[in-house]
Formats: structure tokens, C-alpha cells, sequence
């Protein structure tokens, strides 16, 4: 396995442990973040965390393995995968995330990094090229002007200057643990309904219905009781997802 599945609570962590590779992703790593991702649905988790073993996030691909089908196809499906699940993604960056580094952090929700990381697609020092669904997904997220640089210069640009962008926080895998474990406090229901929203805006196959369906189960859960009761108590929430 290329894949370190832990649970912390309700936290899933999700660690690409190929630090020969400098994490470099092949056709097996995917169909085990596959798996992975659905460990983490199956289990309930409310906060899905994805890294790396030192020294990097993820390369890249590992171009022993890169083909045009049954890689490429995968690829997508992991990167989708990630806005398929319930809840929230986050991608805690230490080190490079490049080519397929990059689309892993960018399918994900939230993303926290170390000052110096670096983040970039150098897929035109390669003559290939990416899908449309990621260079809208860096666009959207990173902002185009950044991905124009990323996409058409090949040169990375550092999470310090992508904050406030593409990385949400700065801070260490253990902060981004941290921070995880606060939002797995939260109501699980409005993250779904909320998460549905947002992927349907960014172009995801999700139905109006479905996303209305999702936002009035929120406001009818016990769950939102139980928010508004420890609102008038002055305590925290305890939320159970029903």
C-alpha cells in the first residue's frame, strides 16, 4: 500500500507514504486514494486530511506510469472523488505539491501549507497537458492570474504568496491536524449541504433539487435544535449528524 489511512476521532488522515518517489503518484497509489476516500465516507468521517510522507506533498506523477486512459481516467476520478465526499477535505501541504500535487490540493476543500511550499503544473517542461477540469479548478481556486503563471510559465509560486488565495492558512501538517479536529466539531449536515452548493457553483453534476434537499435536511436535523438550544445555553454544540 502507497497510502497510510489513520482515524483520529472522526478525523480520516490520508498520508501518500512513497517518500522514495518524493510521493509521486502511479496508477496504484490512485486506486488506493480511491479506496481511501472511500474508507473515510464509509466511516462516518467528517474531516477528511490528505498529505505526505517528508520530504513532499506530492510530486508529481510518476512518469514510469503516465499514459493517456486508464491513469488519466483515475486521476479524474480521485480528483472528483474528493468533492464527492460528505466532508470537508483538507490538504496539508509541507514541501512540493506539483502536477498532480497540485490537483490533489486542489480538489480539495481547504488547504493549509508551510511558507515555503510550492505548488505549480510543469506540464509544458513535459510537452503533456492537463484537463479542463483542473485548469478551471486551479482558476477558480488559485485565482486565474495565478494560474496563468502556473499553467503557461511551468514555474511553481510559493504557498506564502498564495495566501489569502489557493492556501487558506499557513502552518505545519500538525496545524492543519489541529485545525481539522476544530472543524470536525461542526455540524456535519450544513457541511454536507453547504459543500453540495459550492461544488454545484464550481461546475460539479449536482441538482438544484439535490442541494435544496440537502439545505432543508440541515434545518429540520436535530442537529439544529441542538445548535440553538446550547446557543441560548452558552455552551458548545454536540452534533451528531442526525
Amino acid at each position: 500500500m502507497a497510502i497510510i489511512l489513520e482515524w483520529f476521532g472522526s478525523v480520516c488522515k490520508v498520508v501518500i507514504d512513497r517518500p522514495e518517489k518524493r510521493n509521486a503518484v502511479d496508477l496504484a497509489t490512485l486506486l488506493d486514494l480511491r479506496q481511501a476516500q472511500e474508507s473515510a465516507s464509509r466511516g462516518g468521517a467528517r474531516v477528511l486530511l490528505l498529505t505526505g510522507t517528508p520530504p513532499a506533498f506530492c510530486s508529481g506523477a510518476d512518469l514510469g506510469g503516465v499514459e493517456l486512459g486508464e491513469f488519466t481516467e483515475t486521476l479524474l476520478a480521485v480528483l472528483h472523488g474528493f468533492g464527492r465526499l460528505d466532508c470537508v477535505t483538507l490538504a496539508a501541504v509541507d514541501g512540493p505539491a506539483l502536477g498532480a500535487g497540485s490537483q490533489l490540493a486542489a480538489s480539495c476543500d481547504l488547504r493549509m501549507a508551510t511558507s515555503l511550499s510550492k505548488f505549480g503544473v510543469p506540464a509544458a517542461n513535459l510537452g503533456l497537458a492537463v484537463d479542463s477540469w483542473t485548469v478551471e479548478r486551479i482558476g477558480r481556486e488559485a485565482g486565474w492570474s495565478a494560474a496563468r503563471y502556473m499553467l503557461l510559465s511551468a514555474q511553481p509560486m510559493l504557498a506564502q504568496d498564495l495566501l489569502g488565495g489557493f492556501v487558506h492558512r499557513l502552518g505545519t501538517v500538525d496545524d492543519a491536524m489541529t485545525w481539522a479536529q476544530e472543524m470536525s466539531q461542526l455540524a456535519p449536515l450544513t457541511i454536507r449541504a453547504h459543500k453540495k452548493a459550492l461544488e454545484r457553483l464550481g461546475g460539479m453534476e449536482i441538482s438544484m433539487q439535490e442541494v435544496e434537499q440537502a439545505r432543508l435536511a440541515a434545518w429540520a436535523s436535530e442537529d439544529a435544535a441542538e445548535g440553538r438550544q446550547a446557543f441560548l445555553e452558552k455552551r458548545p454544540p454536540k452534533f451528531t449528524g442526525q
